[in-house]
């Protein structure tokens, strides 16, 4: 496949089920009873059962392996199993992967899953600790010992660029985390349900590595959620109207890292993203003006600035501005600041809740949601739209 042209994947596959754990800040249950659980309620939720599953995907950074999540939950025979690297740019890849395996006919039901204790046991904010040496990690050896040890502090730099760029100033980041915890108010599976903040409220947060405050970055999570993907024909015969896979992609940029990609020549953007964005829209035949709700990763606001330019949405350095008019409902489960961190797993279960029409913050008439994966390292993202 060319980046340049679009694929045959779109319409072949569509999200059947999902379904999810609480999520909370100490499970006290392992991250395999959380994966688990989610699949066996994705799977109930299809009205599927676990004798039609034979596919599974998951990502590289999951503790709990494909096959062993099939004998937790009574998964037979598996024919395709998969994982996507990457972290949180591994989301909606791993829906394309379950899709590529069902179009071609290697799988008929693929479960994708994601799975930790990332708040009560490894928590990504506590920053780089006894890596294990790998060609990947050398890029950090020229960050990690000038102080850059966090997400947040690798983040950080490339949006102190962005600002300086466009002469602007920390306080716009504070219209995503308005809005994400305007939506999780309202979502009583949120960690944040019942408390809104206003941009005064972030303006005051505490710094975590300047220009990001507290508010600005996502929460530690722990807690499970799994998706159930089949073919299009199969999917009308099931429980709920199917979200059909419009168009998947991933995308790796020129001078590409894990999060600290410092030596590109410009910092202002997210290239990977850009990448991502032209497939989709080339696949799906759509565009900006199409969609009816955006679920984009939101791990640290600067990003989802980053993100909806890149999309086209809004032209660069205006971003904060777009959010704040409301043009694009955003989020609409709270994202990981608000409702919780999944490494965007839950966001790809609340594009398929819009389109059913059963989200708490429903958007009337919703028929094309986009949804991104995590920024700042080699990405993904969907298209979905309702069947008909």
């Amino acid at each position: 496949m060319s980046a340049r042209q679009a694929d045959s994947l779109g319409g072949r596959a569509a999200v059947v089920g999902i379904g999810a754990t609480a999520f909370s800040k100490d499970s006290g249950r392992s991250e395999l009873a959380l994966a688990a659980e989610a699949v066996r309620a994705a799977l109930a939720d299809a009205g599927l059962t676990p004798a039609d599953v034979d596919g599974m995907v998951t990502f590289t950074m999951d503790t709990s392996p494909e096959i062993t999540v099939a004998q937790a939950t009574g998964i037979g025979e598996l024919s395709f199993f998969s994982r996507v690297h990457y972290g949180g740019g591994a989301a909606c890849a791993t829906v394309q992967q379950a899709a590529l395996a069902v179009a071609s006919g290697l799988a008929e039901v693929v479960v994708c899953y994601r799975a930790f204790n990332e708040r009560s046991g490894r928590r990504f904010g506590a920053g780089v600790q006894r890596r294990e040496p790998s060609a990947e990690g050398v890029a950090l050896g020229w960050a990690l010992p000038y102080g850059l040890l966090t997400p947040a502090s690798w983040v950080a730099m490339a949006a102190r660029r962005y600002l300086h760029t466009y002469g602007l100033e920390p306080e716009v980041f504070g219209h995503v985390a308005v809005t994400a915890r305007r939506h999780a108010a309202t979502n009583p599976a949120a960690h944040f349900h019942g408390r809104p903040i206003t941009l005064a409220d972030h303006a005051a947060s505490r710094w975590i590595a300047e220009p990001l405050r507290l508010l600005d970055c996502c929460q530690e999570t722990d807690g499970g959620q799994a998706l159930v993907v089949t073919s299009v024909e199969r999917a009308r015969t099931l429980r709920h109207p199917p979200a059909v896979i419009a168009a998947a992609a991933q995308g790796a940029g020129r001078a590409q890292e894990q999060m600290t990609s410092f030596y590109r020549d410009d910092l202002t953007g997210l290239p990977e993203m850009g990448l991502v964005a032209r497939q989709l829209w080339r696949t799906s035949g759509l565009g900006p003006s199409d969609i009816d709700v955006g679920v984009v990763y939101d791990h640290f606001t600067p990003f989802v600035l980053t993100q909806l330019e890149e999309f086209g949405f809004c032209p660069p350095g205006e971003g904060a501005a777009f959010v704040a008019s409301g043009a694009l409902p955003l989020n609409t489960h709270g994202g990981q600041l608000g409702e919780a961190y999944l490494h965007g797993m839950n966001g790809v279960a609340e594009a398929v809740r819009q389109l059913r029409g059963t989200a708490v913050n429903q958007v009337a008439g919703a028929r094309h949601a986009l949804v991104t994966a995590g920024t700042g390292v080699p990405t993904s993202g969907l298209v979905l739209r309702a069947d008909g």
